[in-house]
């Protein structure tokens, strides 16, 4: 088959070149361990099995069998117009090996989990693109194969405590601010950036003078609409002179970088340190259609290059496989997704913050327009123009400010899970387990502590997941926790997500979730205040390395 011009393809590497030009003889070829014999994918120069280093290229049988897929109804690229289906499969030689492809020459609504796949190759250029149709003899559908770690065994795998001293003893939380939030607000980030830190600020009782460290996510670097330009964009702005910075996408998760900078005070690298987070798709969007901006070109590198030649251009089409997934294992329905969509409209309709407010009904969130299956428009954050600024100081000096100093309990940061994203954990967002367990391994507080929970929310399966592993109700049993919403109403056993969420306030990318705990901790709610909390928990992740926070007020 010859491919569409214009399919996203990957730059051929020295590493991937064997994978992508595979095809030229109709074979799919593997990386080999040539010590334990492992097929290593995406090909490493370690086994991460035996950690052996005799590598080596095998020819594979070509079947697979089908372990999600999604029918993308939203996302276009060129060559490859909506809808088309987004599949991932495992290979039958060793299905520890997965693939992300398309699954062809096949209907959608005939797709089965577990159904048998055989490979088909598609030339684009010099590119072999291996694509997977189901095989003409069906037998029973094959289960899904089991997780390297399975989500009910996480526990297992927490590293205990190295010292029986606590960072999050020395830190405190002194100081929230945002700026004005909304949808295509056409200003320049950084100016977004300022006000939410010039707010934070303020609301701590400093100076920018005070201000001794900086940190941030993503940072400096070609993030479009996801970041201002990082601390040297701010430090350039503000002339703040950090003894102590950080910046950078690797991390736990997009509000990684409040963790980050309660090792750099309990360190004693600095006293005050002003995290913050800026978001400006919508302006970014805006310019882009305008052809104010223009997308670089070229091919695809790096981890997205086994996603994207296949259309799966968004977090939607890996998550949304991890939501069929769910519900194949454990019963889930759109239903139950759905009460943590409108429960974060519920919230969103008291805060005047919030980008959406109007009222939502089962009935809108399930005849929303699909963006792919199972996720329709209301399963997804919204985009939005904005920036969340948190002060992390000394416990000690926070208690001179102008506000009651919020302290960190605990926080979790350990990473169990494979880190590709079509290679990870199959009926849970991936990044979240090892996060969850690592957390309560630092405090002998329980999840029954809880008054408020804070939980990323990316799109629904996020936030379930995070129910989930943060053991607020056991793993698989998500469906009765939320069947009604009553659990996580502001008035229920956990309050959730009591500012909109990033489903109903804005995608603030976990920094909003931060800031909402501690105006919740602090009593200033409003309308939306939830009574007497005393322990907030927080998470931050997406696909990317994540991480918890547990908030308290003073004893």
């Amino acid at each position: 088959m010859t491919g569409s011009p214009g399919r996203p393809l990957p730059l051929i590497t020295q590493e991937s070149g064997f994978f992508w030009t595979s095809g030229a003889d109709g074979r799919l070829r593997f990386q080999e361990c040539g010590s334990c014999a492992a097929l290593i994918h995406p090909p490493q120069p370690v086994c991460r099995y035996c950690r052996g280093h005799e590598m080596g290229v095998r020819a594979v049988s070509g079947f697979a069998t089908l372990i999600g897929f999604t029918v993308n109804q939203r996302f276009s690229v060129p060559g490859l117009q909506a809808p088309y289906v987004v599949a991932q499969v495992a290979i039958e030689d060793d299905p520890r090996v997965r693939l992300t492809t398309n699954a062809v020459e096949c209907e959608p609504e005939d797709l089965v989990l577990g159904m048998r796949m055989e490979v088909v190759f598609e030339r684009a250029e010099d590119v072999w693109l291996p694509l997977f149709r189901p095989v003409a003899d069906q037998g029973e559908p094959a289960p899904l194969p089991p997780d390297e770690i399975e989500p009910d065994q996480m526990w297992r795998h927490v590293r205990p405590m190295v010292t029986p001293e606590k960072f999050e003893d020395k830190v405190a939380i002194s100081g929230i601010g945002s700026s004005e939030i909304g949808r295509r607000l056409m200003v320049p980030p950084l100016s977004l950036t300022v006000q939410a830190c010039e707010r934070a600020i303020a609301d701590a009782g400093l100076t920018m003078d005070d201000i001794d460290g900086l940190a941030t996510y993503p940072g400096a670097g070609a993030f479009g609409g996801f970041a201002e330009g990082g601390v040297t964009a701010l430090e350039s702005a503000l002339g703040i002179r950090p003894t102590w910075h950080n910046g950078g996408a690797e991390t736990f998760g997009p509000g990684g970088s409040v963790i980050a900078a309660m090792l750099a005070v309990a360190g004693g690298l600095a006293r005050h340190v002003l995290c913050f987070r800026t978001l400006w798709e919508t302006t970014h969007g805006e310019l882009m259609r305008r052809g104010d901006i223009v997308q670089p070109g070229g091919r695809v590198d790096g981890s997205g290059s086994w996603r994207m030649p296949f259309g799966s251009t968004s977090a939607a089409h890996t998550l949304a496989q991890n939501a069929q997934r769910h519900f194949q294992r454990y019963g889930t329905t759109r239903e139950t997704l759905g009460w943590i969509a409108l429960n974060q409209r519920a919230n969103a309709a008291l805060n005047p913050a919030a980008i959406y407010r109007d009222p939502m009904t089962m009935d809108d969130y399930l005849g929303a327009r699909p963006i792919t299956t199972p996720f329709g428009l209301y399963d997804c954050d919204v985009p939005c123009d904005g920036a969340v600024a948190v002060i992390v100081s000394a416990v000690d000096a926070a208690r001179d400010l102008a506000k009651p100093p919020i302290l960190v309990e605990a926080v979790g940061t350990q990473i169990i899970e494979r880190i590709e994203w079509d290679q990870s954990t199959l009926t849970h967002e991936p990044q979240v387990l090892g996060p969850a367990a690592h957390l309560w391994s630092r405090t002998s507080l329980r999840p029954s502590d809880v008054d408020v929970a804070q939980l990323y929310d990316g799109f629904t399966i996020n936030c379930l997941s995070w129910i989930e592993a943060l053991g607020f109700c056991g793993i698989g049993e998500a469906k009765d926790f939320l069947d009604g919403g009553k659990n996580i109403a502001r008035d229920g056993l956990l309050p959730l997500n009591t500012h909109g969420g990033q489903l109903s306030h804005g995608r603030t990318h976990g920094m909003g979730l931060v800031h909402e705990a501690i105006v919740q901790l602090r009593g200033e709610g409003g309308p939306r205040q939830v009574p007497g909390v005393r322990v907030a928990a927080v998470s931050s992740g997406g696909l990317t390395p994540g991480g918890a926070i547990l908030f308290r007020t003073q004893a």
